[in-house]
């Protein structure tokens, strides 16, 4: 059956972006396992640099820094952040006639997330405004559901700083239980909106206050403010775009795919690539309760499970932990004018979806196009939640299922 222009674009952007729900918490499979990490170079962040620069040889040829007779030496974990390998899917792929790539962050070397770029970024900005100093202190407070905490923690412990996380009591045990083997200090609180003073980031600020007012206490409290600090999306302008651009080597991109929490990612890697590659559609994947659906949609902040009061969560109403909100950030709206178009994406699909690329490696999409979206970390942070429930689904037979449930 022959479908019309609308439809099959339609169809093509949901099974994108659903494929971007699902693979952002299946990482494991396969491939991605025995993908081997490539070399890094330090990510600092400055605000004046349009891209980082290749290194050349003599010659005029790319250096890649692995010559005979040259060290190639990280300097500490910080070195380990950035230049993330680009994944092409070979099995995704060579089955659907598109290519499939994905940004594998979860190789990033602190926390294993893409929120690595943003923690240094933070850290590195605010050490050049004389807002930190290294082994005086100085605490970072921040308000998590998990990676950034996770990624502060493992840099505040190489760079001398201390870490305060505030984090909601409903997340996943893992992350909090690997933040304090990082040494950072963990508030769960309950769940709340933004709109109370209790909520984990209102927390997060309120604590840092706390520390930099009480003269009992060494150094000063610094809030890191994910959601708001320019820092957050000025990392992927700076790093995660750039570097998109150049593995692919400026080739012709159909779609970016990625979900949006602080929205950094999203409208970082957008005002990177859009100026460049215009013809590029940049899709925002959304869970059921978060409001960004509607945002980019229709330009309000509304969600119908709000007005039927049956949300489970005070943050939005999915499984899936990091990805959604409801309320605008300084980050998205930074690059929000760059986003083409927005789908949700239910549980069921993101569970059926995780467990056909863990089992199966296969997806449908339409052929000829060329789909990139971001790894962000491993599954192994997700297991005592997400994974918990999607083991009970069975694994899947029939994608269009997955991606066309009936009503």
């Amino acid at each position: 059956m022959v479908m019309d222009t609308l439809h099959r674009r339609r169809l093509y952007l949901y099974l994108a972006a659903s494929f971007a729900a699902g693979i952002l918490t299946a990482i494991g499979f396969r491939e991605i396992l025995s993908f081997p990490r490539s070399s890094r170079s330090h990510v600092h962040v400055a605000t004046d640099r349009a891209a980082p620069k290749s290194h050349r040889s003599s010659e005029g040829e790319e250096d890649d820094g692995e010559e005979e007779g040259r060290p190639d030496i990280k300097e500490g974990i910080e070195g380990c952040i950035g230049d993330t390998p680009l994944l092409r899917i070979k099995s995704l792929s060579d089955a659907t006639g598109c290519e499939i790539l994905a940004k594998a962050e979860f190789l990033n070397g602190a926390g294993g997330s893409t929120k690595d770029r943003v923690a240094l970024n933070i850290i590195n900005t605010a050490e050049r405004q004389g807002l930190l100093t290294p082994h005086s202190g100085d605490t970072i407070y921040e308000g998590t559901v998990g990676s950034t905490g996770i990624s502060l923690a493992a840099i505040c412990r190489a760079r001398g700083y201390l870490a305060h996380i505030c984090m909601p009591s409903d997340q996943s045990t893992e992350k909090s239980d690997l933040l304090l083997k990082l040494g950072a200090e963990v508030e769960r609180v309950l769940p709340a909106p933004i709109a109370d003073r209790n909520q984990f980031v209102n927390l997060a600020r309120l604590r840092a206050s706390e520390h930099t007012l009480d003269p009992a206490r060494p150094g000063v409290g610094f809030f890191a403010d994910q959601f708001e600090n320019h820092a957050n999306w000025l990392a992927h302008y700076h790093g995660t775009g750039p570097e998109i651009y150049r593995q692919t080597g400026g080739r012709r991109l159909d779609a970016f795919v990625a979900g949006a929490g602080t929205g950094g990612t999203i409208s970082g890697v957008a005002l990177f690539l859009k100026p460049r590659l215009p013809a590029l559609r940049v899709v925002l994947a959304d869970p059921a309760g978060s409001g960004l659906y509607n945002r980019i949609r229709f330009g309000v902040m509304f969600d119908p499970v709000e007005r039927d009061g049956t949300r489970r969560r005070h943050q939005v109403d999915s499984l899936v932990e990091g990805i959604g909100i409801n309320r605008v950030t300084a980050n998205l709206e930074a690059g929000r004018h760059l986003i083409d178009d927005a789908v949700r994406v239910s549980d069921a699909q993101a569970m059926a979806m995780a467990r056909w690329l863990a089992e199966k490696d296969g997806i449908f999409l339409g052929p000829a196009h060329t789909v990139i979206t971001v790894l962000c970390d491993s599954g192994t942070r997700h297991l005592s939640k997400f994974w918990a429930a999607a083991a009970a689904v069975p694994p899947p037979v029939d994608l269009a299922a997955i991606l066309d449930p009936p009503a």
